[in-house]
């Protein structure tokens, strides 16, 4: 089996975006990445802290806007058209989930397309699946860069995907098909779940339940990425996949940790890099 190793990958690329970034400031422009976070949510300030540190490594600068738990949608508009309209701003992004009293589709929408790092915007969504260019969910994007980094063939592939979340299901589904695979996307209302997953050439799975997925669920040689992140009583991490079990069995696996979540912290960076590219040719 070949471990898709995505802590390795994300560290050489992210050699290279240190390179990008020292020639974007030899231009005068610094990359910059406004994160906004409303509340105190245990994860999400973990995730801000993690994005923090890597931009910080590669060299982008990076502000955190730290709203308390009791701000209005109203508030938290006015500052995004205020970073909106700020030219030193490349990215932004709001980490979610939100307090109730905010529309989460509202805010998103709020934020300039160009702008929108987390590629969860309709406009860039919809460019996703038109086949155009534009700003793609990071952790999709990543998982088809870890993919290509192994040289795994995806044209004419039977791919199953399980999970529909905007944030991976429904991108991932879109990118796979602009790369030519036949794609199923599987969910909870899926009859007869693991006799489907059983067919996929490529399993791609993102449930949030450990270990679900076991040799009798994967066929033979088949390639798996593991999106699940789920804490045991004591307190390891494990996958969707049962991996100790499937590692003899399938040809390619991501490990949990390790595998899909650098991926997904370095293609926020890369797309922050290139928004800023952008700016460097306007002048």
């Amino acid at each position: 089996m070949e471990l898709l190793d995505g802590r390795s990958l994300a560290n050489e690329l992210t050699q290279a975006q240190q390179m990008a970034v020292t020639q974007l400031k030899q231009q005068g422009i610094i990359p910059k990445l406004v994160v906004i976070m409303v509340g105190t949510d245990p994860a999400s300030t973990i995730y801000t802290k993690n994005k923090q540190k890597r931009a910080a490594k590669i060299g982008i600068a990076s502000e955190l806007k730290q709203l308390p738990d009791e701000t209005t949608a109203t508030d938290l508009l006015a500052l995004i058209h205020q970073l909106n309209e700020d030219a030193t701003v490349d990215g932004i992004l709001v980490q979610l989930p939100l307090p109730k009293q905010i529309n989460e589709d509202q805010i998103i929408q709020a934020i300039d397309p160009q702008k929108d790092v987390d590629g969860f915007s309709p406009v860039n969504i919809g460019k996703l699946w038109l086949n155009e260019p534009g700003l793609v969910a990071c952790t999709p994007n990543g998982i088809m860069q870890l993919l290509a980094a192994y040289n795994i063939d995806i044209a004419g592939k039977n791919v199953v995907i399980v999970g529909r979340s905007n944030i991976v299901g429904r991108p991932l589904a879109a990118l796979m098909l602009n790369a030519n695979a036949t794609v199923t996307i599987a969910h909870s209302h899926t009859v007869a779940l693991k006799a489907l997953t059983k067919t996929a050439d490529i399993l791609i799975v993102a449930i949030g339940r450990a270990r679900f997925f076991g040799v009798d669920d994967v066929k033979k040689g088949a390639v798996v990425v593991d999106v699940g992140i789920n804490r045991l009583e004591d307190g390891s991490v494990t996958g969707d996949v049962d991996f100790e079990a499937l590692k003899t069995h399938v040809s390619a696996m991501t490990p949990v940790p390790r595998g899909v979540g650098p991926m997904t912290i370095t293609m926020l960076m890369a797309q922050t890099i290139e928004i800023a590219k952008g700016r460097a040719k306007r002048g």
